[in-house]
């Protein structure tokens, strides 16, 4: 999901300050409301210490290879959010994308604020997601392989909607273009049939491991209130 360089020039990139501000508020809002509803600013913290360098080992240690105009990356949103909430998963995010910016890539910085954005809006739509398909009744351990894939298939597409969006700003609707946004959009299928998987693997181990009130979200182990 990170958009190359050059994708976007410079003449146009200062429209991503404005939707990495968007983005940022959007952080601010769902971290907001875990500390106000799950264990206060200490144990978002740790969440999000933790989701932050999952983010960023997916980023450099998990397999990830350049198709077209950006590359396919094993992020696991769906799995973080499951795992430690909305706002300690985009924390995590902003941070981890932020961390391999300036310690592996440096030249990936320019394009911080589109690669933000083409995160944390999909991951705000899948909370929204997650809403409406898993009932206030089931705690996050319980979902079915059917409710994980739609939370994933939410995510997965926002990110190809908003890489195929910078494209488009970018480089116009050319044949090049489309054919590039094609490309990654067929490769990246690979990653909504996977991820699932992935997540309910990740809840069978909670439910051995249990709760743990400090790292875990409340609602990984209990119904919403």
């Amino acid at each position: 999901m990170h958009i190359e360089p050059g994708v976007v020039d410079a003449a146009k990139i200062a429209f991503s300050y404005a939707t990495a501000a968007t983005s940022v508020g959007i952080i601010a809002k769902l971290s907001f409301d875990q500390i106000r509803s799950d264990g206060g600013v200490t144990n978002l913290a740790a969440r999000a210490v933790a989701t932050t360098a999952l983010v960023y080992s997916f980023f450099e240690f998990l397999p990830h290879y350049p198709v077209g105009v950006s590359e396919v990356h094993f992020i696991f949103g769906t799995t973080l959010f499951l795992i430690f909430g909305a706002g300690a998963a985009a924390i995590g995010l902003a941070f981890g994308l932020l961390a391999q910016g300036l310690t592996i890539a440096p030249y990936d910085l320019p394009q911080y604020g589109m690669n933000l954005t083409t995160l944390i809006l999909p991951l705000f739509a899948m909370n929204l997601v997650a809403k409406k398909v898993i009932p206030a009744h089931t705690a996050y351990k319980d979902v079915s392989y059917g409710q994980a894939m739609a939370l994933s298939a939410a995510f997965q597409a926002g990110i190809i909607a908003w890489v195929a969006f910078w494209v488009v700003y970018g480089q116009g609707v050319t044949t090049e273009s489309v054919a590039s946004i094609g490309t990654f959009s067929a490769a990246y299928m690979t990653v909504i049939l996977v991820e699932p998987l992935v997540d309910l693997a990740v809840l069978a181990a909670a439910k051995i491991a249990g709760d743990n009130g400090l790292m875990f979200q409340r609602r990984l182990y209990q119904p919403a209130a």
